[in-house]
């Protein structure tokens, strides 16, 4: 099969293609600049969005594999808009055109929402639209790719990720693993939320799935391990990963929550306290598909490539 992969280049597009590579797929990787370590089979787009020819990385491919998005933006909605749902769209119109036979759009979990309820975990169907600007924006694009299915002979396969994490993972799932290494007190200990992630090979594991099962035609899909944590047993595994004794402790939430409020820093707490929870049964019974890697192997995965990227 030879899938076009955009973003081929980040964290979810690059494992995504080698393990294309390995199951003897032919991928294309869309990158912004020209990679001498990349795959054989990688095609130039420096921009995306709804003025981009896809032509050149469209021809003689069978299913196209949406990673490519913006994601942190500081100078605020539009480039969203332009990017994730404009330049989505544009792609999705053209592969159509092209007679390409599945299109598998990488999502997010914030189009449902950034919290959850206690034991009311997300499910495929959102009620109302997100109020965040990037959320909106990837919402926006699944409302349009759907139409774009309804009116063309092209399957679209929508997933929903929450956080993802591995080998390579950057970001606050990183600065996590530096404080653990450096010993740093954290005052986690009372935390007793629950919040669903993703390990990317299981992420890596359903995409592929989505490109190939006859059932993931015209469906959402939600992702996860399929085992959710606090951020307290969260940050306990990560220092059993690492051979080090965990130096989490116990502050009461209301105190915690105070001491930030007096630092402008209960945002903080609210990400790190608070639950997200999705359930992925329609995805496992639709697909017959379960994380291929438990959450306990994922982070030692992840842990064991992060101490030995820092020994190097």
């Amino acid at each position: 099969m030879r899938v076009l992969v955009t973003g081929s280049t980040g964290f979810v597009g690059s494992k995504l293609t080698s393990v294309c590579i390995s199951k003897g797929w032919a991928p294309v990787g869309q990158t912004r600049r020209f990679d001498e370590h990349g795959s054989n089979l990688q095609v130039v787009v420096p921009n995306i969005d709804e003025t981009t020819d896809w032509s050149e990385a469209l021809n003689g491919v069978d299913c196209v594999v949406h990673c490519a998005a913006t994601v942190h933006q500081m100078s605020g909605e539009a480039k969203y808009t332009e990017v994730n749902t404009h330049g989505t769209l544009n792609l999705a119109r053209q592969a159509a055109a092209a007679g390409i036979r599945r299109f598998v759009f990488l999502s997010s979990i914030k189009v449902n929402g950034e919290f959850t309820p206690v034991s009311e975990p997300f499910v495929p169907l959102v009620n109302h639209p997100p109020n965040d600007p990037y959320a909106l924006s990837k919402y926006e694009a699944e409302l349009g790719l759907k139409q774009i299915a309804s009116e063309t002979n092209m399957e679209v396969v929508i997933i929903r990720p929450p956080l993802v994490y591995g080998p390579g993972v950057k970001a606050n799932f990183l600065s996590m693993m530096s404080w653990l290494k450096r010993g740093i007190p954290l005052p986690l200990g009372g935390i007793d939320n629950a919040r669903s992630l993703i390990f990317i090979d299981n992420l890596v594991d359903l995409i592929i799935t989505a490109c190939e099962h006859p059932k993931a035609a015209g469906q959402t899909f939600l992702a996860s391990d399929d085992y959710d944590v606090s951020i307290a047993i969260l940050l306990l595994e990560i220092s059993h990963a690492m051979s080090k004794k965990s130096r989490n402790f116990n502050v009461p939430p209301k105190l915690l929550k105070i001491a930030l409020s007096l630092v402008g820093k209960q945002d903080v707490l609210r990400r790190l306290s608070q639950n997200l929870q999705v359930d992925i049964s329609h995805t496992k019974a639709t697909l017959n598909w379960s994380p291929p890697v438990s959450f306990k192997q994922g982070i030692a995965l992840t842990v064991d490539d992060y101490l030995r990227n820092q020994s190097s």
